[in-house]
């Protein structure tokens, strides 16, 4: 493999590595700010506290979204500049064109409802109301 087209590639995997980086980070932050919440929610005991701490959740789960999508359209240029892709975009040396990448995989609503995202924030965000609702009723 030519010396450019593997410089090519440490690029885009430099860049999938920090989208992934931002995304695991992105899944901490949200797990800290609803903790915080909760923890004002035990000493103030307003049950606000708990419905405000959605709020961060989704927006997290989206942002969370945005870099994964990020992630995959860099891996489908890495797949293509590797010459491993079925259809390989047309791209010239050290081209880095996410924008090419759409439909499918690619599709934000795709992303959102992924496996790997999903599984995160949709349980918080029952756990929360399930414990509003538990203790308003109770």
């Amino acid at each position: 493999m030519e010396e450019n087209k593997l410089k090519h590639l440490e690029f885009i995997q430099n860049i999938v590595t920090r989208l992934n980086t931002n995304s695991f980070q992105i899944k901490g932050l949200a797990i800290t700010i609803v903790a915080a919440l909760l923890a004002v929610y035990a000493s103030t005991l307003k049950l606000d506290f708990i419905l405000i701490s959605i709020l961060p959740t989704i927006i997290f789960w989206f942002l969370d979204a945005y870099y994964l999508q990020q992630e995959r359209k860099f891996r489908g240029l890495y797949n293509d500049v590797a010459g491993v892709s079925d259809s390989p975009q047309k791209l010239k040396e050290f081209e880095m064109r996410p924008d090419l990448y759409k439909g499918g995989k690619y599709k934000y609503i795709c992303v959102l409802f992924s496996k790997t995202i999903w599984i995160i924030y949709i349980p918080i965000m029952v756990i929360l109301l399930a414990t509003y609702y538990y203790i308003k009723l109770k």
